[in-house]
């Protein structure tokens, strides 16, 4: 057994299926990925609550919708500003190329359909792959601050190392299985934020406390 698949078996034992990413449909989870950049699903919620009270969580709405008005709706998401912008940004990429269907974003396959999130002006890899996987149901991992941390914690990664080459790991040393990667990252959030926090880390409750590369 390789080491990141260990790595997966331990925390699923330890803590079991995780039903992530929570979304309605493929659209919220696309808005919720550009939404939670730099705050908590909390105030995501909140945001995405605000859209579908006015019968705004829709392509073709948003792509209409004054941007002021925008900013306004996702306000408790946080930089609610900027993130008008960027979700402007992805809906009119979305309407202008493929007429607001997301299923023929995803039917372009994951390397096209990456390269192309990717040039929207807002949409970082994290941000890309959230989408592809969650939305899309596209086998790509997505690299995040609880996974960085717990890699670096467990000698698997240094803090130099960046998204593609963290990324790279997984997706040469796992199965590419959109399931797998779905469960293997929400177990990696939740390990993140219950025990292995950046400050004052649970190390003796966490289900990694005696995981070791060397011992796998």
């Amino acid at each position: 057994m390789s080491v990141f698949r260990e790595l997966f078996e331990r925390m699923y034992q330890a803590l079991g299926p995780q039903h992530w990413w929570p979304g309605e449909t493929p659209f919220e989870v696309c808005v919720g990925a550009i939404l939670t950049q730099n705050t908590n699903w909390q105030n995501v919620e909140r945001a995405i609550e605000n859209l579908k009270k006015h019968g705004a969580l829709a392509p073709r709405v948003l792509y209409e919708m004054p941007l002021e008005e925008l900013a306004v709706l996702i306000r408790p998401a946080g930089y609610f500003r900027v993130k008008a912008k960027r979700l402007k940004n992805f809906v009119r990429f979305l309407m202008e190329k493929y007429g607001g269907r997301l299923e023929d974003l995803f039917a372009q396959g994951l390397d096209r359909a990456r390269e192309e999130l990717l040039s929207v002006s807002g949409i970082g890899p994290e941000t890309a792959d959230s989408i592809l996987l969650y939305a899309g149901g596209l086998p790509t991992f997505v690299i995040d601050a609880y996974t960085k941390r717990i890699l670096c914690r467990h000698g698997l990664a240094t803090e130099e190392m960046g998204y593609e080459d963290l990324r790279e790991r997984f997706m040469k040393h796992l199965p590419h299985d959109a399931e797998l990667f779905n469960e293997y990252h929400a177990l990696f959030v939740a390990v993140g934020k219950e025990f292995c926090r950046p400050r004052h880390p649970r190390c003796e409750e966490c289900p990694l406390r005696d995981f070791s590369p060397e011992k796998c």
